[in-house]
């Protein structure tokens, strides 16, 4: 009997959903917190991953501890703690500052399809990881990955594309990660034997 199902996410214990859609087949890490986000198709996180204000692709792959749409602080006013924008937690008579919370809702983070971000991983708000990207693990993402590359470092940088530029170019136009549930099962050999370069040639992309 699978573990994950169609119908319903995989939450593990100890996790703190708040305003989150999740496709099909998700799976969350124990102790995660999904906030403000909508999790793609198949897509996972590994333990304590925080997650907001995202926007996670298809067969996202995230490790323990990532770090996804990092919430910032007001550093161009007078101070930079929480007291003046939660102020209802500090004072009886004060409300929280919504419309700070509104902007930072609104700086989404954007992780394509297929890919994957290692142990410890920070991407910053507004930053968009392209379908099929790798990010090394402890690596701090504040620009924009383009797909199939390999990223690394503080903060991160190219290390190297994952695939020529003619087959990442090929595999997206494929789009694999729309085929039906169906499609993927009688594919599940070719995803394991193949190549990319083999499983393109087999299926047209």
């Amino acid at each position: 009997m699978a573990r994950l199902k169609a119908e319903t996410p995989f939450i593990h214990p100890d996790c703190e959903i708040v305003d989150a859609r999740m496709g099909r087949f998700v799976e969350i890490g124990r102790g995660s917190r999904v906030a403000h986000s909508v999790i793609g198709d198949y897509s996972y996180c590994d333990r304590f991953a925080d997650i907001a204000n995202a926007q996670i692709g298809k067969f996202s792959n995230i490790a323990s501890y990532a770090r996804i749409g990092a919430t910032d602080h007001p550093m161009d006013k007078a101070s930079l703690h929480h007291f003046h924008y939660r102020s209802a937690d500090y004072f009886d008579d004060a409300e929280h500052d919504e419309d700070w919370f509104a902007h930072r809702r609104s700086r989404r983070t954007r992780i394509g399809h297929d890919t994957w971000l290692g142990h410890g991983a920070q991407v910053r708000p507004e930053v968009t990881i392209g379908d099929g990207a790798v990010v090394a693990g402890g690596a701090i993402v504040t620009k924009d990955v383009a797909p199939y590359m390999i990223v690394a470092g503080i903060p991160a940088v190219p290390l190297r594309e994952r695939y020529r530029p003619d087959v990442a170019e090929r595999m997206q136009a494929l789009a694999w990660w729309d085929w039906s549930y169906a499609e993927l099962r009688a594919a599940l050999d070719d995803f394991r034997s193949l190549n990319a370069e083999a499983f393109l040639e087999k299926y047209g992309g």
